[in-house]
């Protein structure tokens, strides 16, 4: 009888080895099956575009795969160099900004003291911020205080988002200084 001295982990390995061998023998394998099936990959022939991470101000890499203009599916950017490829639970799900069915599509507005929000066109929407945020700057604005030239509103702020490249928050913080808004900060600072 021969004796065979095998520790525990030698063991496992020479087991899992041998029913992996016995599997591929009895059940067969044919790779002609098995790369014809590759093709039904959802990220296969898919447009690969790569873009930054919108919810924080790390500004990590992803690549988005797409097909017939639908996300088909999201990944870290492995040429990224600030996150080489990985991703936090916010960024993985990022797919789900655009295939959301809660996904807002159109402006929606709500009326002072209604509980309805109403679908209304870009055109009424952007008429309707520029033509408030005058009203609220003509209101408020000062032109000088204790004998000092100012030329600011107190009434209006502006917090820019982490997307935002530094040529999007240099003319960001222009329009607003333009404005006379006095508190101005951006996220990426956080």
């Amino acid at each position: 009888m021969v004796e065979i001295n095998l520790n525990r982990r030698q063991f496992l390995k020479l087991s899992g080895a041998t029913a992996a061998t016995l599997a591929v023998v009895e059940l067969g394998f044919d790779t002609k099956k098995a790369h014809a099936a590759t093709k039904e990959f959802k990220i296969a022939k898919s447009t690969v575009t790569p873009t930054i991470c919108c919810f924080c101000g790390v500004g990590c890499g992803i690549l988005v795969h797409t097909k017939d203009n639908t996300v088909v599916y999201t990944e870290g950017d492995p040429d990224n160099p600030i996150n080489e490829g990985k991703l936090c639970s916010k960024g993985t799900t990022i797919r789900q900004l655009y295939t959301s069915e809660k996904r807002v599509k159109k402006p929606l507005y709500r009326a002072p003291g209604s509980d309805k929000w109403v679908e209304k066109d870009w055109e009424w929407m952007y008429e309707t911020i520029a033509k408030r945020a005058k009203e609220t700057r003509d209101k408020t604005f000062v032109a000088t205080e204790n004998g000092l030239t100012v030329n600011k509103t107190e009434a209006i702020a502006s917090l820019g988002g982490a997307a935002l490249d530094n040529e999007e928050c240099y003319l960001l913080s222009k329009m607003m200084r333009g404005l006379g808004v006095t508190y101005l900060e951006h996220q990426a600072r956080i």
